[in-house]
């Protein structure tokens, strides 16, 4: 498959590095607050370029946005390495050097003056990569095939070039149960870096792989997968910082699972069923993703279609939600959110009314309340702190 090199990568980037130098320079001084990279579908009728950077300041909830900062095709999902010196980006189209798949691309960061700089761009592997993930090393980084039904791995080198695929699997649906087409929609490290789970929207399974550190080398785990409830469709994953329990946000059927995670087994168990909507609820709700609070004692999932935000609090003991609260998210489509560093203040991308929306969060009673702040931008997919 093909590969863009790091010097044509470059060369094919040199007008928006003379660009970035010109505002990065400008918002030095600001970098006392967070900085946020905001990625984008540039498809049209969208007339977003890539991914954005926004200056974010605690006190108030200003968002400012600095300019953009990087050119490419609609980096709708991004990864961060863990010393916050490079970023990877899918790019979710449908066709990379004639081939029909999407790809994958890597960026040098440097947060002080929030700018970067191309490095290589590779093959993702399948059509419409939806989400990318690192290891906790640094080196190793993963991709859904959303639309091509597959996941890849990639090992990241010295300088941060992105490797051939190392490990590639092709999901396939089996007929005779029934299933739908696969659909790979998220791709989760384990928190002792030894296992990847990979969501499976469209068979409604996480697949569970082993994960080789040193060469970015998947194998498929004994038992290979965790099965949802028929017709589910596991959307999203975060892990507990306990390690101990995972919470699955399942898209067609508006849940989200509490699961049980046995680190020496790499086995998942179900533990809880909680429904975002009521019995008997006839409108229609597309849970996107799940965030929690710096103490883990509060937890908000964003759902799309009928466009609102649900509040749960956290069991310590357990780990199970209990519904607090039904919210706004001040756009329609929410395609992603996150909390500030500061966790006074959550962010929500509305993908269909094209702008970010910041919300006041009590962290005593996790109360999310309306600021009436609200940026305009085209498509906003994917919302990361540095």
């Amino acid at each position: 498959m093909s590969t863009t090199t790091r010097r044509h990568f470059i060369q094919n980037s040199a007008i928006l590095a003379l660009g970035a130098h010109s505002w990065s320079a400008q918002t030095k001084l600001r970098r006392q607050n967070s900085l946020l990279l905001v990625g984008t579908m540039t498809a049209a009728p969208s007339t977003s370029r890539g991914i954005y950077a926004y200056d974010f300041d605690a006190a108030t909830g200003e968002l400012k946005q600095i300019g953009l900062a990087a050119e490419t095709e609609s980096p709708t999902f991004l990864a961060v390495s863990p010393a916050e010196t490079a970023v990877y980006s899918v790019n979710e189209v449908r066709q990379f050097h004639d081939h029909p798949t999407g790809s994958i691309s890597g960026f040098s960061l440097n947060r002080k003056i929030a700018a970067m700089t191309p490095v290589n761009q590779v093959t993702s592997m399948g059509g419409g990569p939806t989400h990318i993930a690192m290891d906790k090393t640094g080196r190793c980084v993963f991709v859904a095939n959303y639309g091509g039904g597959s996941v890849a791995s990639f090992l990241v080198d010295r300088d941060g070039n992105l490797s051939e695929a190392v490990s590639f699997f092709q999901y396939t649906a089996d007929t005779a149960k029934h299933e739908r087409r696969p659909h790979a929609h998220r791709v989760t490290v384990s928190p002792d870096n030894r296992f990847l789970l990979v969501n499976d929207l469209g068979l409604d399974v996480i697949h569970i792989y082993r994960l080789d550190a040193a060469t970015a080398k998947l194998t498929p785990h004994d038992p290979p997968l965790w099965r949802a409830s028929p017709g589910y469709g596991p959307r999203a994953l975060q892990f507990h910082p306990n390690g101990k329990w995972v919470y699955c946000v399942n898209e067609l059927k508006p849940t989200v699972n509490l699961l049980g995670w046995d680190s020496s087994q790499g086995t998942l168990t179900t533990l809880q069923d909680v429904s975002l909507v009521p019995e008997g609820y006839q409108g229609k709700a597309a849970p996107a993703d799940i965030v929690f609070d710096k103490s883990t004692r509060f937890a908000y999932v964003a759902s799309r279609l009928d466009d609102f935000m649900a509040t749960f609090a956290v069991s310590p003991e357990t780990g199970r939600l209990t519904f607090l609260e039904k919210t706004t998210c001040g756009g329609q489509r929410p395609r992603h959110l996150t909390l500030d560093p500061s966790g006074r203040w959550l962010l929500v991308a509305n993908q269909d009314s094209n702008n970010i929306a910041v919300f006041a969060r009590s962290e005593k009673t996790g109360h999310l309340a309306e600021t009436g702040k609200s940026l305009p931008l085209d498509r906003p997919m994917c919302l990361i702190f540095i």
